[in-house]
């Protein structure tokens, strides 16, 4: 039986790019972290180390940074779209790129002097990263975008109770609980939609965390299973240029703690958060193809 080499594709992971908007005195910023992977035809370099047909990968991120000076950054989208089109259009080995962007947000910080927040001054706003995911090749531009780190929690209005008992079990039943959650979530944009060039991404993305958040809070949930249905459907729902919405979720126990020994009560108002070992909800609600 021969040996052949099989799919294949390199490039570089993580360059971070902080990309300053000095168009006025009230900078902008931007802060991204890029990943670039080629697929093309490489196969010498495998298999005899004929690099003649490899674009390096510092050349990739190099890309990065002068196409960040070029023409900016604007949505990450559309970013990841011109770098995939950079490296397909303008090197004849490479067939199909795909681009990855996680995005940090940053907060003006205010001050006395700047209540609505300092001309060139930032905070990070919190853990929550937005992402994209864009690959070209032969068959057209695909994007799935999301975001991920999104902590939630209710205070109430979550219980758990009815699951299936044997004789390991020693949960006991909930109608008031804490729940908390990370949120990971990715939705792809539906195949009849104007994609790439119709869909305005920053809308579509803050529309679809809010419905992801506002139905998070409205529903009174009786599982985290059927909190991520229920809001991957409002999304659906909302946003007709989404096909589907993956969403992750791990289970941020909070257990409340025995204040008796202590002479106190607690009537859900102390607790202990535990980080590990956490339940791991995962679902993709999607659109029935069927007529």
């Amino acid at each position: 039986m021969a040996i052949v080499l099989g799919p294949n594709r390199y490039g570089k992971a993580e360059t971070r790019l902080l990309r300053v908007v000095r168009d006025t005195e009230r900078h902008t910023l931007r802060d991204l972290n890029v990943s670039t992977s080629l697929v093309g035809d490489f196969a010498a370099a495998h298999v005899v180390g004929d690099q003649a047909h490899v674009l390096p990968t510092d050349t990739q991120k190099n890309a990065v940074f002068a196409l960040a000076r070029r023409i900016g950054v604007g949505e990450i989208e559309e970013f990841g779209l011109v770098l995939a089109r950079h490296f397909v259009e303008r090197t004849a080995s490479v067939t199909g790129a795909e681009v990855r962007i996680e995005e940090h947000g940053w907060q003006r910080i205010v001050t006395e002097s700047s209540p609505g927040g300092h001309d060139h001054a930032f905070t990070r706003s919190g853990q929550e990263v937005r992402t994209t995911d864009v690959v070209l090749g032969p068959d057209g531009a695909h994007v799935v975008s999301g975001l991920k780190d999104l902590v939630v929690l209710k205070s109430t209005g979550s219980e758990f109770s009815g699951f299936l008992v044997d004789e390991l079990t020693t949960l006991s039943e909930t109608h008031d609980r804490v729940l908390a959650t990370a949120l990971t979530a990715r939705w792809t944009y539906a195949a009849d939609a104007a994609v790439p060039d119709g869909v305005d991404w920053a809308a579509s993305y803050a529309g679809i965390r809010s419905a992801l958040l506002q139905r998070f809070a409205d529903l009174h949930s009786l599982a985290l299973q059927q909190s991520l249905w229920e809001m991957g459907r409002a999304v659906l729902e909302a946003h007709p240029e989404v096909g589907s919405i993956e969403l992750v979720a791990p289970n941020i126990h909070h257990v409340a703690v025995d204040l008796g020994p202590f002479g106190l009560d607690n009537p859900g108002e102390v607790f202990h958060v535990t980080d590990r070992p956490y339940g791991l909800i995962e679902v993709t609600v999607e659109r029935d193809g069927r007529d």
